[in-house]
């Protein structure tokens, strides 16, 4: 497994958010969190990369128990994280903030190399290297907020709402960018969809959360044919 949580329970202030939940996922494959606003899925990510401490269980990655480490910390070990929302550096130009993905690393060949891998997933930025990156559409913003968490060289990718916003021709675009790095790169992936359809589809295994729990889980394929899901998240 590279990634399992175990019971993890998580609290803003006295409001539970996380309420005991374990997942185990296995390497190179794509999970998916499911369920509506508030169900605790965002939280999830966060208290994987660190940004978010658990209040009792434990968060391990390739057998070694993380959920004491510093977010930077957990970048440094192979997890990165795209957050909702893109949150690029927008003053600084598209290379400044891929560059800034790779602070923590020292392997300047590996990371010139890691420049042409993200150019090869999202030629855009490189036509557009130069340019101021808040002067970028929703769907290249959202492109370079992802190659910049491949510039971490992550053996794991959280992504958080990536279509958020999108017209649908960019929402297939990405979807179609996600399975490339998983496929080619060899990079397991969490993501977390409003458009379950979507990251049902994407993804080898699904988890659906509800007020913090887990109500349901299994093979992506068995859930888009499950009724409460279809009812739920899918619109029928």
């Amino acid at each position: 497994m590279i990634l399992e949580l175990k019971n993890l329970v998580v609290h803003y202030e006295k409001v539970r958010a996380l309420k005991g939940i374990s997942l185990a996922m296995t390497e190179k494959s794509i999970v998916t969190l499911i369920g509506a606003n508030g169900a605790g899925k965002s939280t999830t990510l966060k208290t994987i990369s660190g940004l978010k401490q658990c209040t009792s269980g434990e968060v391990w990655f390739l057998g070694q128990q993380i959920h004491s480490l510093s977010p930077h910390g957990i970048v440094g070990i192979g997890i990165a994280q795209v957050p909702e929302g893109r949150r690029v550096f927008p003053y600084m130009s598209v290379y400044e903030n891929l560059l800034m993905g790779a602070y923590l690393r020292k392997d300047r060949e590996g990371i010139q190399k890691d420049f042409e891998v993200v150019y090869q997933h999202f030629p855009i930025l490189k036509d557009r290297k130069n340019q101021a990156s808040g002067s970028l559409s929703g769907g290249e913003q959202q492109m370079l907020a992802m190659g910049r968490a491949l510039m971490a060289a992550p053996k794991l990718l959280l992504l958080d709402e990536p279509s958020l916003g999108l017209s649908p021709v960019m929402v297939k675009e990405i979807g179609r960018i996600i399975l490339n790095i998983n496929r080619q790169e060899g990079v397991s992936i969490i993501l977390v969809e409003q458009n379950a359809r979507m990251a049902l589809k994407l993804s080898s295994q699904g988890y659906v959360l509800e007020t913090g729990k887990i109500v349901l889980s299994g093979p992506s394929g068995d859930l888009l044919n499950n009724d409460h899901v279809r009812r739920a998240y899918l619109g029928g």
